[in-house]
């Protein structure tokens, strides 16, 4: 018979431990940044905060990481964008 494991992760030694034992730790949640200075347009020709929303490869950041809230990181996607279709951000960086 198989000793049942479901919920249970190992400690620094090794050993099973309950995790109900150990405390759940929640990082400080993140603000959306234009929704706190009420941003009402997010400009495709500001470049500086638009790389704030890009990784050094040229990918975009998501939501998660961003902190964004929805609304306004479909505009950084869309500005982002049209600012690559302009040539004003790079869409990959050359190796």
């Amino acid at each position: 018979m198989a000793r049942e494991q479901r919920g249970n992760t190992r400690d620094t030694r090794g050993n099973f431990r309950d995790s109900r034992e150990m405390p759940y730790r929640r990082g400080r949640r993140k603000r959306c940044r234009f929704c706190t200075e009420k941003v009402d347009f997010i400009d495709y020709k500001s470049i500086e905060i638009l790389r704030n929303f890009m990784t050094d490869r040229g990918k975009i950041l998501p939501r998660r990481v961003s902190g964004n809230c929805a609304k306004h990181q479909r505009e950084v996607t869309r500005a982002i964008k049209r600012a690559r279709n302009i040539a004003l951000v790079p869409f990959t960086t050359q190796q």
